[in-house]
C-alpha cells in the first residue's frame, strides 16, 4: 500500500519502479527528455547508448490507478573499470520534488558499489542549484569546472566526485 501525504499525494521516494530502458520505451523517453531540457538527447544517441555494455538506463515509473505505469524519470550512466559515470538525470517536470532524482541516484550508486566501483562522477550545470544540492547529499563533491561545458547557453559544468 503507498503512503500518502496529509495533501493526499504520494509520500517522496514511495511506489516508485525502476527498471532498465528497451528500444520499447524509446517514444516515452523521448518525450521525458523534451519535457527536461532545451536540448534533449536524440533518439539516435539514446539508441546507441542502449547497444553498449558499459552503459545502462534507467527508468522510474509509478503506477497509474487507472492501469499502466507512468513514465516520470531516468538516469544514464557507465560503469568502466572502478568509476560510475552518470551523464544523465531527467525528471518529468510535473513530477519534480517527489524524490525521483534521488530514487534512480541511489539505485545508479548502488550498483556502482554492487559492482565494486571506487568512485562516482557526473558533471552538472553551476547553475543547477537543485541537483547541486541533491548531489551533495548523495555524498558528491566538487572538484573542478569545466568553462563552456554547455554549449547551448556557454555555462560552465562543476564536475563532481563521490568516493565509495
Amino acid at each position: 500500500m503507498r503512503r500518502l501525504r496529509e495533501d493526499g499525494t504520494p509520500e517522496k521516494g514511495k511506489g516508485f519502479l525502476i527498471r532498465q530502458m528497451t528500444v520499447d520505451d524509446m517514444p516515452a523517453v523521448m518525450a521525458l527528455e523534451k519535457a527536461s531540457f532545451k536540448n534533449p538527447w536524440s533518439t539516435e544517441l539514446l539508441g546507441r547508448e542502449l547497444q553498449h555494455d558499459w552503459s545502462t538506463i534507467l527508468l522510474v515509473e509509478e503506477p497509474r490507478p487507472e492501469g499502466g505505469v507512468e513514465l516520470l524519470g531516468l538516469a544514464i550512466f557507465w560503469i568502466v573499470h572502478d568509476e560510475v559515470h552518470v551523464l544523465n538525470v531527467a525528471t518529468a517536470p510535473v513530477h519534480r520534488r517527489r524524490g525521483v532524482a534521488r530514487v534512480v541516484m541511489e539505485e545508479v550508486l548502488r550498483r556502482g558499489v554492487a559492482r565494486r566501483c571506487s568512485l562516482a562522477t557526473l558533471e552538472v550545470r553551476r547553475g543547477n542549484e537543485s541537483a547541486l544540492n541533491l548531489y551533495r547529499s548523495l555524498g558528491f563533491r566538487p572538484v573542478g569546472i569545466r568553462p563552456n561545458y554547455y554549449v547551448d547557453e556557454g555555462e560552465d559544468a562543476i564536475v563532481m566526485v563521490l568516493d565509495f
